[in-house]
């Protein structure tokens, strides 16, 4: 199954303004010991900040978090989905 949205990451200096990073998210009922991002349930990832891939998982890492946002994204939709 498909997921999609977008996911507010605070900003550390300034806790009025938020990055928005936008996913998507291929998961399974079950876990993947071959596929799954960390042997979990999900397949597929993509998180785009600005326009610009900010992570990419497609049954192996392609572009690992490239930044601070990315990786707390990367957190929330592993304790959503994984």
């Amino acid at each position: 199954m498909w997921s999609e949205g977008t996911i507010g990451i605070p900003d550390a200096a300034d806790k009025n303004k938020y990055t928005a990073c936008h996913y998507w998210v291929k998961h399974y009922d079950e876990p993947s010991e071959i596929y799954g991002l960390n042997k979990g349930r999900i397949s597929k990832l993509m998180i785009k900040i600005n326009g610009t891939v900010a992570a990419n998982y497609d049954r192996g890492w392609d572009i690992e978090p490239t930044c601070k946002e990315a990786e707390l994204a990367l957190c929330i939709l592993l304790n959503n989905y994984n």
